[in-house]
């Protein structure tokens, strides 16, 4: 079965969707954007709930699978940005790991973080599937009226 079939969308269109957030990681690990500020709350919250409304506006056959796999793209994203700014973000104040040999210690946190982004960009699109979901259950029992 095809992606734009099980999906909704096409593959470019998956990676363009979770490619909406990939700025945060730039502008986060280079302190770019401060923590706490609006700015930074909208780079967080803007392109999942972008996310969700384009997959209630397309009305893809599976909306939860469709968004797991834009998270999990997201994750790509994440990891990938961490990694590339690694130095700028962290270098060599990477914490923790006293004692072990400054190559495995970086080794071992990259991987760390590598798993970590991962894990977050597919909890994004779990939560934002869970959420588009239950919204498209409820605008297609809406419909029915």
């Amino acid at each position: 079965m095809s992606a734009r079939r099980a999906l909704g969308f096409s593959w470019p269109a998956l990676v363009g969707l979770a490619a909406l957030a990939a700025p945060r990681v730039a502008l986060h690990d280079l302190d770019v954007v401060p923590e706490g500020t609006v700015v930074a709350a909208l780079l967080a919250v803007g392109p999942p709930l972008v996310w969700v409304a384009v997959v209630l506006w397309r009305r893809p056959p599976r909306p939860f699978l469709t968004l797991v796999v834009v998270g999990a793209l997201y994750g790509v994203f994440l990891a990938v940005g961490h990694q590339v700014f690694w130095d700028p973000s962290l270098g060599m104040d990477a914490p923790g790991l006293a004692g072990v040999d400054p190559g495995m210690r970086e080794a071992v946190l990259r991987g760390a973080a590598v798993m970590s982004s991962l894990a977050t960009g597919t909890l994004v699109g779990v939560v934002t599937g869970g959420v588009s979901a239950l919204s498209s259950r409820r605008l297609a029992a809406r419909d029915k009226v």
